[in-house]
C-alpha cells in the first residue's frame, strides 16, 4: 500500500463572510434584537449580486456611450 503525502488540497470550504453575516442577521432576527424588515435580514444574501449587476450595467452603458 502506497500513500502519496506529496499531493496536497487547496479545495477551500465553509460558509465565508457573507453567509456569516447572514447567518448572525438571522440570529438576531428570531431572537428579537433588531426589528428589521426580513428583506435587509437576507440582504448579505442577495446585495452582492445586485451590485455585481449594477456594475455590469454601468461598465455596459460607458462601453455603448463612448462607442458611439
Amino acid at each position: 500500500m502506497s500513500t502519496n503525502t506529496s499531493t496536497s488540497s487547496t479545495a477551500s470550504g465553509g460558509i465565508g463572510f457573507f453567509g456569516l453575516l447572514t447567518v448572525l442577521f438571522i440570529g438576531l432576527k428570531l431572537t428579537g434584537y433588531i426589528a428589521w424588515s426580513w428583506w435587509w435580514v437576507l440582504a448579505p444574501l442577495w446585495m452582492p449580486a445586485a451590485v455585481f449587476i449594477g456594475v455590469l450595467l454601468f461598465v455596459g452603458l460607458v462601453y455603448i456611450w463612448v462607442k458611439n
